[in-house]
């Protein structure tokens, strides 16, 4: 393979990576990692133009950006997950005189039916 094909390839995987990062498929995502390592590899062992790399930085650039507003995403998510398992099982409040009081959730009763 030629160095001009191998960035033409890393530039078709990045586009293909912005797709999967904008339609959230992480699998996809992983997929594509283990084939830009793989070229990225190979790319190390050429010399390769400034002019050349420069669009491929610009693609990396923007997909990292995407990949950690995707991260934070999740982080969020996991975040208010939390929240609201804590205020299952217990709520915070404070009382007239501004003391912190926590409400614990009733303990669910369950009903086993046997036949």
């Amino acid at each position: 393979m030629t160095d001009v094909s191998l960035t033409e390839q890393l530039e078709v995987l990045l586009l293909a990576e912005r797709e999967a990062l904008l339609a959230g498929d992480f699998e996809k995502i992983a997929e594509l990692l283990e084939i830009k390592e793989i070229i990225a590899e190979k790319l190390g062992d050429q010399k390769i133009s400034t002019q050349e790399l420069a669009p491929l930085q610009d693609g990396m650039r923007r997909n990292q950006e995407l990949f950690d507003q995707a991260l934070a995403g999740i982080r969020n998510v996991a975040s208010r997950l939390g929240d609201l398992q804590r205020v299952r099982r217990s709520m915070d409040t404070y009382d007239a005189y501004g003391r912190r009081m926590t409400i614990d959730a009733p303990q669910e009763k369950k009903l086993e039916r046997r036949a």
